[in-house]
């Protein structure tokens, strides 16, 4: 009957990190907590509840609103804040995965779902795991959120991204990654962890060093200067921590970093202008649509 299909189409299953999860279709009251779904969310015009303010984009306009509660960072977040505003639905992903089954205990009548997938050191395959997840993840939003042609079309740009950076690339040229925060470099080792690491496997590019016990912390390994002089990469690719997160003490914009570096100066990377910077937003905007204008800087740059 008619009241039936109406009734069927309130509600969806979708598949998370731990499953198959029931949700229902727009829901009325939503919280999200994943750094990857923040810029998705407020281009389809989705109204949060609540959010962690503090380990988002500066310029969201989740942060502005003050009818979006203020749930804190994910070192000490207050959870009651979720439970106040009686979710219909919860979005856990990355930063917040932890707190998964304090949260389902917390709100037992809300949808939970986790979106977080794996570009750790564990992982077997980070890069795929990267690209998958974002696919998947948008994928999922657009079933919840009645924005399946909308995320389609997301995917699509995504793809032809990558590819398009991958074309680009000539299979030669070494590449050094790195992070920038507090006016010191880290080293992003390639293989795993966040933004860098994965995408040596999907591009298949050559790294000019690696460090020996790297790891994929958030602020990058130690690396001196003249290490990666002595190295003489092609390329240097940079996050510039600081851009997203201003509370660390003595940020300096990366730029200013390599450009003050007389170390750096006579590497091919740098004499050659051969530097891309990850959007400025990208260390608390680990979302589809950014990784899209990274890779499509990549392959602008790389095309050159």
């Amino acid at each position: 009957s008619e009241e039936t299909t109406e009734a069927a189409a309130e509600e969806v299953e979708v598949e998370d990190a731990h499953g198959t999860v029931t949700v229902p279709v727009n829901p009325a009251t939503v919280v999200s907590l994943d750094s990857r779904t923040f810029e998705t969310l407020s281009d389809w015009g989705v109204v949060l509840a609540a959010a962690p303010k503090p380990v988002m984009p500066a310029d969201s306009p989740y942060v502005a609103d003050e009818s979006v509660q203020d749930i804190g960072n994910h070192r000490e977040p207050n959870l009651e804040v979720i439970a106040a505003v009686q979710p219909e639905l919860v979005i856990i992903g990355q930063r917040f995965a932890a707190y998964y089954d304090e949260i389902k205990e917390l709100v037992p009548e809300a949808a939970v779902i986790d979106l977080t997938f794996d570009v750790s050191e564990e992982a077997e395959n980070p890069g795929e795991n990267l690209i998958n997840g974002l696919k998947d993840s948008t994928t999922t939003l657009g079933i919840i959120f009645d924005k399946e042609d909308e995320a389609a079309a997301l995917i699509a740009e995504f793809d032809a991204a990558i590819d398009a950076a991958k074309t680009a690339y000539n299979g030669e040229d070494t590449v050094i990654s790195i992070i920038v925060s507090g006016g010191e470099i880290g080293y992003s080792a390639p293989g795993s962890g966040r933004v860098w690491g994965p995408m040596y496997e999907i591009f298949g590019w050559q790294s000019a060093l690696d460090v020996e016990g790297a790891t994929s912390d958030h602020q990058g390994d130690d690396i001196s200067v003249e290490a990666i002089a002595q190295n003489n990469p092609d390329w240097i690719f940079v996050l510039d921590r600081d851009a997203a997160v201003s509370s660390t003490e003595g940020a300096v914009p990366a730029q200013d970093v390599i450009d003050n570096s007389p170390a750096l100066q006579n590497t091919t990377a740098v004499s050659e202008g051969q530097i891309v910077y990850a959007p400025n937003d990208t260390y608390t905007n680990e979302s589809i649509e950014t990784y899209i204008e990274l890779f499509q800087n990549l392959g602008d740059a790389l095309a050159q």
